[in-house]
């Protein structure tokens, strides 16, 4: 049988927002995580804008024998949607000019893995013990290490930390990163927004992921310590197992904040 993905996912609005920005989605085939644009007018509509459009990407996709597509490339078709729908909606609603979101997401056939990501949020791999970071963030202060120019420690607590330099927006083409991933059997990914990694580092990360056996479990475990640590934004995680053994095939979770807006 073809490995295939167990997943959870969980989202929670944290300790100092009154509102929940981020949204999620899991299937047997497609993690992702949206992390609306703080400050930005309805990031909660970008963000479930975006998973509304890879959804509907994974549903094209269902039934159809993935083994001659090139799954980055597909997930990329995915967010270029999503970014015209958004600019749509922002030609129809002028409150939603400057709509914008993160996005990390795996497409997943067999132990091929396409991954896409712009912004913020990352996604993490922990194989035999070990946890790799597979994204890199579109920061101003991840330009800045990437240039010598302050180190990881000193990023931990600059001002201007959360400044996005790459985002999925309205009215702007979308640029993500897009890479193909090997996966193995036993591999574990951890897709998550900064609501998570803002309070919890490697090590801690590293820590829930490998000693908490079950995703849902870690998902909850994960959200408890974020908001245990403060709580500073919104908090979405996904935990996902690569099994040899398929879950049932039509097992969709989907976690969107500030549904009252869904009529955007």
């Amino acid at each position: 049988m073809s490995p295939t993905l167990r997943s959870a996912a969980g989202s929670d609005v944290g300790r100092r927002r009154s509102m929940n920005q981020d949204s999620a989605a899991t299937t047997p085939r497609l993690l992702v995580v949206a992390d609306g644009m703080g400050g930005h007018a309805h990031g909660e509509v970008a963000s479930s804008v975006a998973v509304a459009a890879l959804l509907d990407l994974d549903a094209q996709l269902r039934g159809t024998d993935l083994s001659g597509v090139d799954l980055p490339s597909a997930l990329g078709e995915g967010i270029a949607d999503a970014a015209a729908r958004l600019t749509q909606l922002s030609e129809q609603n002028p409150e939603l000019q400057g709509t914008g979101t993160t996005v990390v997401a795996f497409l997943v056939h067999g132990t091929r893995i396409g991954v896409a990501h712009i912004g913020d949020s990352r996604a993490y791999l922990l194989r035999a013990g070990e946890l790799v970071r597979l994204t890199r963030d579109h920061t101003l202060v991840q330009s800045l290490i990437d240039e010598g120019r302050i180190s990881p420690e000193e990023a931990a607590s600059h001002p201007r930390r959360s400044w996005l330099i790459r985002t999925l927006q309205e009215s702007t083409p979308a640029e993500p990163d897009l890479f193909p991933l090997d996966g193995l059997v036993g591999d574990r990914y951890l897709i998550c927004s900064d609501g998570v990694t803002a309070v919890l580092d490697d090590a801690g990360i590293r820590d829930v992921l490998s000693t908490v056996a079950e995703p849902a479990d870690a998902v909850e475990q994960l959200i408890t310590l974020a908001n245990e640590g403060g709580g500073p934004d919104n908090i979405t995680c996904i935990v996902a197992d690569l099994v040899g053994q398929a879950p049932e095939p039509d097992e969709v979770q989907v976690v969107v904040g500030a549904a009252e807006r869904s009529e955007f």
